[in-house]
């Protein structure tokens, strides 16, 4: 089937960092989470705030995105209660069915923690014909699913590494099925969004935070075909392309969903994607949306079209265009 969409609302959001940090014990803390605990009762708790995720939510549900998608880091520590506790608010923000996870180095803090981490949340990560139960075993990804014009295909570069290390890891496996996914979604004429946390894009951030893999990554891109990666982890509202044989491949990056204002990274925001058009002819308007200055609020910030011409219903105001 080639679809023709007449308008498909998708949403971005990543690096939620859900807090404040449970209590741990000795044993907890003895362990790479003694970094972790230190780094965030130093930085990140100044900044990483419960109320700015609920401002962005709030103003995320007035756009009436068909779906959202969630590029891992939901944790902080990879503490059992930190993970059921993200279980809990993915069930508040809305159905498996409209909400898509990968997870992040964060969500795989110590060993043992990733699988804790994709069982508690499975339903939100599981491909469409992925067995109900989490399988317990490595092959979860690359997950597939269907929404409207749109494949989701979701990768995973989370795995625990030791301290002061946030590296991710793709695998050749991880790239060999991805471009089987990429190469069956293409042949039915959808719209391919790849979700993975780590930037697959050399130098996006420092050497003990990179992913290893991004040359087997750029393979798969380039071999399977794309039309837009979506990752976290920076915290930083990036565009980047990668070449494929099929043309230019936008990569866009999305600052922390709990980041207030005041600090050195870029205030919480998500991104808006409004898709229209057919396979070889597609429109894609990207929207940010971000906290206000003084962290009262929610407004649109920068606008781009990633492909094609504007739907006739939508319009970018000139104050929000991206230079």
């Amino acid at each position: 089937m080639r679809y023709v969409c007449a308008m498909f609302k998708f949403a971005h959001i990543s690096d939620i960092h859900l807090g404040p940090l449970p209590r741990l014990s000795l044993r907890e803390l003895f362990s790479k989470r003694i970094t972790g605990f230190v780094n965030w009762h130093r930085n990140r708790r100044k900044h990483l705030f419960v109320n700015t995720l609920d401002l962005l939510l709030s103003d995320l549900k007035t756009h009436e995105a068909d779906h959202l998608v969630v590029t891992g880091d939901l944790v902080n520590l990879a503490t059992s209660i930190e993970i059921r506790l993200a279980g809990e608010w993915l069930e508040t923000i809305g159905d498996p069915i409209e909400t898509t996870v990968v997870p992040g180095n964060h969500d795989a803090y110590v060993p043992g923690a990733h699988d804790k981490s994709v069982k508690a949340w499975y339903p939100f990560i599981r491909s469409d014909d992925g067995p109900a139960e989490w399988p317990e075993d490595d092959h979860v990804f690359p997950t597939f699913r269907r929404r409207g014009p749109v494949a989701i295909i979701g990768c995973s570069t989370s795995n625990a590494t030791p301290p002061f290390s946030a590296s991710g890891y793709y695998s050749p496996r991880q790239a060999r099925e991805t471009v089987d996914l990429l190469k069956k979604a293409g042949e039915e004429g959808l719209f391919r969004v790849v979700l993975i946390h780590h930037p697959p894009i050399h130098r996006a951030t420092s050497s003990h935070k990179r992913m290893i893999g991004i040359r087997r990554f750029a393979a798969a891109i380039s071999t399977g075909g794309a039309e837009l990666v979506l990752h976290g982890h920076t915290h930083l509202n990036t565009l980047y392309w990668l070449t494929s044989h099929h043309g230019q491949v936008p990569v866009v990056g999305i600052a922390s969903a709990s980041q207030g204002p005041g600090g050195h990274k870029p205030r919480a925001a998500y991104n808006l994607f409004t898709l229209s058009g057919e396979p070889g002819a597609w429109n894609l308007l990207c929207e940010r949306h971000s906290l206000t200055e003084n962290g009262d609020g929610v407004a649109l910030d920068n606008s781009r079209l990633l492909y094609g011409e504007l739907p006739a219903t939508a319009s970018i105001p000139e104050a929000a265009r991206m230079l």
